[in-house]
């Protein structure tokens, strides 16, 4: 609990949009084009958004279903804090003034974000679904802080346990 208490603390003291975790989610992200290129062109655009987010899921999910409840929690507080870094990204589309990373042709590559709200017509709301996309990071982390923390107050484990015999019979 100490860990996402300071853990919030620091991103809420954020200036620069950039965690130190992001760092890991950049190396993610650029994978993500590089497998999701494989299937087009389209998806090879979005692959490195969408895997920051499938490996985050795919690694609640494995947890979970092995019901390894801490190591849940820590994967999904982890897909929510990356959308904080894919709203960083996506609020910089027109402006274009992050400095961009790239493991394919430097020629054919480009800001993912403005050329996915371009081609979606979207690009004049840039920084309006950023903040809409920030503030679910925001909730997604905090909601699942607080779901961790009601799961370790007494009495909790009891009633769960209570609903898994009721379940079992």
């Amino acid at each position: 609990m100490a860990f996402y208490g300071l853990f919030l603390i620091y991103a809420l003291g954020d200036k620069d949009g950039f965690l130190f975790i992001d760092q890991v989610n950049l190396i993610v992200h650029e994978a993500g084009h590089l497998l999701f290129g494989w299937l087009g062109r389209t998806l090879g655009l979005w692959g490195g958004t969408l895997l920051e987010l499938i490996a985050p899921a795919a690694l609640a999910v494995y947890f979970a279903v092995h019901r390894q409840t801490t190591a849940a929690a820590f994967a999904v507080f982890f897909f929510f804090e990356n959308f904080l870094y894919i709203a960083v990204y996506m609020a910089d589309a027109r402006a274009q003034q992050l400095p961009l990373v790239t493991v394919r042709d430097p020629e054919m590559g480009g800001h993912d974000w403005f050329l996915i709200f371009a081609q979606l017509g979207l690009l004049q709301y840039d920084r309006s679904i950023a903040a809409a996309v920030k503030a679910a990071g925001w909730l997604g982390m905090l909601g699942t802080v607080g779901w961790f923390v009601f799961r370790a107050l007494p009495g909790a484990n009891a009633a769960n346990n209570d609903q898994r015999r009721d379940y079992n019979r």
